[in-house]
């Protein structure tokens, strides 16, 4: 963790485990838990996938912007959308409170665990392949991310490997 407030921001591919890591992160780190999604979701009083269909891509990412952009916490885990580096601006309002931490994937392990894209309230452009989103997503994961955990095993196993990074860049022991 850094000096900033002490927040540790998870991004990643749908499906990377953001939520579910971050989930244990905050148990294990006596931290608080905050999922953006969520926060959109209660925001707008409607489901990710409603806004997209609704509102349109666009639309839905501008609100997710303003979403995160309001977030205001401290000693906080925090599991991003997976479309939230397609807005610098909210990258650079959650990088400053922490550290990001990219989850990363395989395009194997994203077409096999991504089995509902609609019901997920996934951003995918109309006539765009996983394999694209895939590729313009990572080179911007890779871009924000402090700390990247590449997943090759279990949740346990990646929770391990996010604590030792996070010991490596702070000199603290978790």
């Amino acid at each position: 963790m850094t000096e900033k407030t002490g927040n540790i921001i998870l991004i990643g591919m749908p499906t990377s485990g953001k939520s579910t890591v971050g989930v244990i992160l905050a148990k294990m780190l006596g931290m608080d838990f905050l999922d953006t999604d969520i926060v959109l979701q209660r925001k707008e009083g409607s489901k990710l996938q409603t806004i997209i269909e609704t509102q349109g891509i666009d639309t839905f990412l501008r609100k997710e912007e303003r979403a995160v952009l309001g977030i205001q916490t401290g000693h906080s885990v925090i599991a991003t959308g997976g479309s939230v580096v397609y807005s610098e601006a909210a990258m650079k309002h959650l990088s400053e409170g922490g550290t990001v931490v990219y989850l990363k994937i395989t395009p194997e392990k994203l077409k096999k665990r991504l089995t509902d894209v609609r019901g997920r309230g996934v951003v995918l452009r109309p006539g765009e392949s996983l394999e694209e989103m895939f590729a313009e997503r990572a080179a911007l994961y890779e871009r924000y991310g402090d700390i990247t955990v590449t997943e090759t095993g279990t949740i346990e196993d990646t929770v391990r490997e996010v604590l030792e990074e996070l010991q490596k860049l702070s000199g603290k022991s978790f």
